[in-house]
């Protein structure tokens, strides 16, 4: 590739591209033609030397090649506009497509806020929600998969707390919650104080992202050298309050997490017969998106839908 007559443009076509996967959708964000944007992109493969995506029957599947310079291009990208405009942000006039991953509890409650928010500002931001299928989300930012992730990391957290100045990636609360012992209405275990014999002698429901086989819970019994019987491995809390209301199983989730099943109503609610630190949710991005003004407003919307 000859980088020297390279249009640069060619880039912003490319990164569209990839956080789109759909070239109509790309052409939207771009307001572009989705004619003039295929001709791009082939401009673009042909400057290149290979092909850079594929079509599959999800949209426009990038190659291995296009993943790896993905995080370079977009860290350009934003280094420029940051460069160039770091303060030209108005949500009524700039269109920004935003990528988010978090679970679907958290999606809940959130994205009404979000879209109250966007709506009330007249803003021209499309935001996508992505799901979250990890307790460790930093490849996802790192890689430029996602913009932000969401969610309780406990293990991430104090990694980058470590690392101080040297951490590529940024965190800030948005808010903590306490974990609960969830079952129906008019489970055995409902109408009496719940004590560790019963909670370990009950059949669970285990919500796990990564759909690995134990969580903190398992692990804070192993540590009092006792266990229990997962009967049902799901990586949504709908799905959790769903199977609780209809069964005997027991689980445990967020207390803030109850009206994002649908079935609060069906549901009893005790303390946990063992203890568990909080939930800290938290949301993470790169340290290139610090100084982004579009990420600055959405990290702010987030915070308000948060505290609505």
């Amino acid at each position: 590739m000859n980088f020297r007559t390279l249009d640069l443009n060619l880039l912003r076509v490319f990164d569209a591209v990839m956080a789109e996967g759909s070239l109509t959708r790309a052409a939207t964000s771009l307001a572009m033609t989705q004619p003039a944007l295929s001709h791009a992109l082939k401009r673009l493969h042909q400057a290149v030397g290979e092909e850079l995506f594929t079509r599959g029957a999800r949209g426009m599947q990038p190659t291995p090649h296009a993943q790896a310079l993905w995080p370079q291009v977009r860290a350009a990208l934003a280094s420029l506009r940051q460069a160039l405009a770091p303060e030209e942000f108005d949500p009524r006039s700039d269109p920004v497509n935003f990528r988010v991953a978090l679970a679907d509890a958290t999606a809940a409650l959130l994205a009404p806020g979000l879209v109250e928010c966007i709506e009330r500002e007249h803003a021209l931001a499309n935001l996508r929600f992505v799901p979250l299928t990890t307790r460790d989300p930093r490849p996802l930012v790192e890689r430029a998969e996602v913009d932000l992730a969401i969610g309780h990391f406990p293990w991430v957290i104090p990694a980058l707390q470590a690392q101080g100045p040297e951490a590529t990636l940024r965190h800030a609360r948005l808010y903590e919650t306490d974990y609960v012992c969830v079952m129906r209405r008019g489970h055995p275990l409902a109408q009496q104080p719940l004590t560790l014999d019963a909670f370990c002698e009950a059949h669970h429901l285990l919500v796990s992202f990564s759909g690995r086989p134990h969580g903190l819970v398992d692990e804070a019994l192993a540590a009092q050298g006792r266990q229990r019987r997962i009967v049902l491995t799901v990586n949504q809390f709908f799905t959790a309050g769903l199977v609780v209301t209809r069964s005997d199983l027991l689980t445990v989730l967020p207390r803030h997490f109850l009206p994002a099943t649908g079935y609060q109503e069906e549901l009893a609610v005790q303390p946990l017969p063992l203890t568990l630190a909080s939930v800290q949710v938290e949301m993470l991005w790169h340290v290139r998106q610090d100084a982004d003004p579009a990420q600055r407003w959405l990290r702010q919307r987030l915070l308000e839908a948060v505290a609505e």
